[in-house]
């Protein structure tokens, strides 16, 4: 059985390193991290488990078969419960389940890749090749790393049987339908972009307009072709974004010569994400040369959309059945989790615990305390199901 007051005073301890009012940032490898995760492998040695930090900063909790996890990074305006909920909750269920273990992927939020962390456990990714990454300030993964000393290897993915995770929805679907739990059918694809158009940087006062090359001009003009050539490729289910814009010289009097930024695509269905990329691409050259610009486009970064398994998703929804009699539904996440990339060594499976507001990504992320301690009830009737079948 959990003990609701012990999870609680766990998930806002946690919260306390880091806080920014009613948030917290917790950058991968930034100080407050490094905290949050030295905290963390002490409360998983007081718990009983074997505490280990691995050469990618994540943090482990070893004893059984059964993997239990999520993230404890956090967005740069981060809410206290994206990714903490799933570690805490992991923790609660080891105290009453030796046969659990427990995990705290770093870089879930991408300072420096995509789920950086379960990627490099996964092998989908070296860590050689992360070592190379940087993120928006030049800082690569090798040298932010050295903050935080590995006191182990990883451990033997063969060491483990299962994998499942707690998550806030990050949505407004069960919110607004007043249920308290949602089982994870399948997390959708995910695909990025880095966008360079160059222009001429000029002076604001004295460059004509006719005789501009301005390289904001091409971003919006990108922006709307994007957005005209997926109409007809596009689903309602998917979506799109441009999240991250750099102008140079980023100055009031002068001409943008330089654009750099993220186009996002998301959808549950690998055939039209490629169709999506087919359609961004056109629209970026076709807007480059509408502008006099020239465009260069990064190789594509991408995560395949990913089914959760039946087994764990049946052992989930009785649970759910069992806490919460016709207040939880079954449901596609639109979000990207560690459980992509978990899913490619063991079987995967996800529960979400409503958003209020759908809000996340932002300090005024927050989920009502019952539905927390139900969620983390859900997750040790499942873990317990599971592991005596």
């Amino acid at each position: 059985m959990i003990d609701p007051s012990r999870f609680l005073a766990d998930l806002h301890a946690l919260r306390a390193i880091g806080t920014r009012g009613r948030g917290v940032v917790r950058r991968a490898f930034d100080a407050e991290d490094v905290r949050a995760r030295l905290w963390l492998a002490e409360r998983f040695a007081e718990a009983g488990l074997t505490a280990r930090i691995d050469p990618a900063g994540n943090v482990w909790g070893l004893r059984g078969p059964l993997l239990i996890g999520s993230h404890t990074d956090t967005q740069p305006e981060g809410g206290w419960l994206d990714g903490a909920l799933g570690v805490i909750a992991g923790l609660e269920v080891a105290r009453s389940n030796p046969e659990v273990s427990v995990v705290s992927f770093q870089d879930e939020e991408g300072r420096f890749g995509a789920t950086t962390g379960s990627e490099i456990w996964s092998g989908a990714l070296t860590l050689e090749a992360a070592d190379a990454l940087t993120d928006l300030d030049g800082l690569s993964f090798a040298e932010a790393r050295r903050a935080l000393p590995s006191t182990g290897p990883f451990p033997d993915p063969s060491d483990f049987s299962a994998y499942l995770e707690l998550h806030i929805e990050q949505g407004p679907v069960l919110d607004q339908a007043g249920e308290a739990a949602g089982v994870v059918t399948a997390i959708v694809g995910l695909r990025q972009i880095t966008v360079t158009l160059t222009g001429a940087q000029n002076h604001a006062g004295t460059t004509p307009m006719p005789m501009r090359r301005d390289a904001m001009t091409g971003l919006a003009a990108a922006h709307a072709a994007i957005a005209d050539a997926l109409r007809n490729v596009a689903r309602p289910e998917s979506v799109w974004t441009i999240g991250h814009v750099a102008l140079h010289p980023n100055a009031p009097s002068a001409v943008p010569g330089r654009a750099r930024f993220t186009v996002q695509w998301r959808d549950g269905e690998a055939d039209r994400l490629d169709r999506m990329e087919t359609a961004i691409r056109t629209a970026l050259a076709e807007a480059a040369a509408a502008t006099g610009l020239a465009l260069e486009i990064s190789e594509t970064s991408a995560l395949p959309p990913t089914a959760m398994d039946p087994r764990l998703r049946a052992a989930l929804a009785r649970a759910a059945e069992a806490q919460l009699p016709g207040r939880w539904r079954e449901m596609p996440s639109g979000a990207l989790h560690d459980a992509t990339n978990v899913a490619r060594l063991m079987p995967a499976a996800m529960l979400f615990a409503p958003s209020i507001g759908g809000i996340s990504h932002d300090f005024a992320e927050d989920t009502a305390e019952p539905d927390l301690i139900a969620a983390t009830r859900i997750l040790a009737m499942a873990a317990a199901d599971l592991l005596t079948t």
